[in-house]
């Protein structure tokens, strides 16, 4: 949103300066500063309101200087890979050339875990790096299922047979819920 009321703002500045109001016959919004190319966006009273204050040319660059920072942390948050991509089938040791998909070995261990005893729905993600890779789990229980035994078979069936696909550890978290119900009325 802020975006959005900054390029708006921008392009009417634009538009005043390339006296485009004019050329094009708009009328400024009411109270706009500038509406001609020669015209200026702040009055002298506006521009020098802050001239004698020691404290604002180090408080106005502090304040860039950390929004910068602030946005450079969020851009390579945003460009950094936390997900495996490919990982070579029979981990370091496996056969050559052939890899398999994240997103392969996640939908696998979705669909292994949904076979589960108990389990209504399950969705499965891969994290990590290609060298170690990490399993989460999201199940939905049944309302009659007890928590510990689903584990068991989690451990035991799926996510055994992805540490036989990807030859090695694979380090699992799971997010157990169950499903919602209607009360039941007593009668």
């Amino acid at each position: 949103m802020a975006g959005i009321v900054l390029l708006g703002t921008g392009l009417l500045i634009l538009a005043g300066g390339f006296d485009l109001y004019r050329r094009w016959s708009l009328t400024p919004p009411d109270g706009w500063p500038l509406t001609a190319p020669h015209g200026v966006l702040l009055a002298d009273a506006d521009r020098t309101r802050w001239a004698d204050e020691w404290w604002w040319w180090p408080a106005a660059i502090a304040v860039l200087a950390i929004v910068t920072l602030l946005a450079l942390w969020w851009l390579l948050a945003q460009v950094r890979r936390t997900h495996p991509g490919n990982l070579s089938v029979g981990g370091a040791h496996g056969v050559d050339g052939v890899e398999l998909r994240e997103g392969a070995l996640s939908d696998a261990l979705a669909a292994d875990a949904r076979h589960l005893p108990g389990v209504h729905q399950a969705r499965a993600r891969m994290d990590g790096s290609s060298s170690h890779p990490e399993a989460h789990f999201d199940i939905t229980l049944t309302p009659d299922t007890e928590p510990g035994p689903v584990l068991q078979a989690l451990c035991d069936g799926p996510l055994e047979r992805g540490r036989l696909a990807t030859g090695g550890a694979l380090p699992a978290r799971a997010h157990l819920r169950l499903t919602p119900h209607k009360p039941h009325r007593a009668e």
